[in-house]
């Protein structure tokens, strides 16, 4: 067995072999929007002053994430539709391996965060900017990418260990921990363990926070608040964050809970689509069509920016006339 070669680098295979032109194009389409539109979310929540509240910060760090969580793998899976047998090297391999881990596990965590931000708007208003401050919300947005990261850290570090030695084709459009336990000549276990219970953990554990804080809101709106036009406004407020906590943790909690290393591998990279490249897309489009605040920011910084266009146009219009009457 020492005496096999060792593999240096992995062949993705990518999505499909079909549609390779019209694939291309929607993901790219795909991935355009997504930088727009969590790059505008972005800048709305920065630029607008009345947004500078823990949720649109929260919201902030969300769209942040989601542009580098969809530019860790579409980029690359978008070279694979123009390139047969797209290889990578094994120190790539493992740094897209980490920065996925890193970016899809420190937003699982926001989004728990970002509930419990909703829990203490509704359920306690009069203390919720003494209780969501600016150092608390520095600190939970801190220890979510924390947190994150040496989640990532600890799957990279294991991974890299394993011993491989052919073959190295990788069914995935990138590098999954999955796709890469199957190739792996070495003893897998303690990679299948840690995925099932630090990152099942991890998961399920801000998934049921999240759920408890929903729990939480619903039991106080409908025993506490009497008028149902204040119950609306509050669910309003919480359904673009329910939404893409759904959108999200489903695909998450299919594909990383009771891990093995086999399994249905068009399965797993349709669910992993929808997390790492649909999601990021949708987060933008769900807060601004769902949020008057964010429409209504957006509406003001697009009208301040005509004007100031227009006064641009009138004043060197101004100014040629002048140069032509002298």
């Amino acid at each position: 067995m020492k005496n096999q070669k060792e593999v240096h680098e992995f062949i993705l295979l990518g999505l499909t072999k079909d549609h390779q032109l019209i694939l291309f194009i929607l993901f790219l389409l795909l991935y355009v929007t997504s930088l727009v539109g969590n790059g505008v979310i972005l800048a709305v929540t920065l630029a607008e002053p009345r947004l500078h509240t823990p949720m649109y910060f929260f919201l902030g760090h969300l769209s942040f994430l989601d542009i580098f969580y969809a530019t860790v793998t579409v980029p690359k899976m978008l070279n694979g539709f123009l390139i047969v047998n797209q290889t990578i090297s094994s120190l790539e391999c493992l740094t897209q391996l980490h920065f996925f881990n890193f970016l899809g596990s420190s937003e699982a965590l926001l989004l728990g965060v970002m509930a419990f931000d909703r829990s203490v708007a509704i359920c306690n208003p009069l203390r919720y900017t003494v209780i969501m401050n600016k150092r608390v919300c520095f600190l939970l947005a801190g220890a979510t990418w924390c947190i994150g990261f040496f989640h990532a850290l600890m799957h990279t570090v294991v991974t890299s260990q394993l011993w491989f030695c052919g073959p190295n084709r990788v069914h995935h459009f990138f590098c999954d921990i999955k796709p890469l336990l199957e190739l792996a000549c070495s003893s897998i276990t303690l990679n299948l363990t840690l995925l099932n219970v630090v990152t099942g953990s991890m998961s399920l554990g801000t998934f049921f926070l999240t759920l408890l804080s929903y729990i939480y809101i619903v039991s106080f709106l409908f025993f506490k608040v009497k008028s149902s036009q204040s119950r609306w406004k509050a669910f309003s407020t919480c359904a673009s964050h329910l939404t893409v906590v759904t959108v999200f943790y489903i695909p998450i909690l299919s594909n990383y809970m009771l891990a093995s290393a086999d399994g249905s591998s068009e399965r797993e990279m349709i669910i992993t689509l929808l997390y790492s490249v649909v999601t990021p897309v949708l987060n933008p489009l769900i807060y601004t069509l769902r949020n008057q605040e964010v429409k209504s920011a957006l509406k003001k910084i697009l009208s301040r920016k005509l004007s100031f266009g227009q006064v641009w146009m009138n004043n060197s219009q101004r100014t040629e006339r002048t140069h032509i009457g002298r």
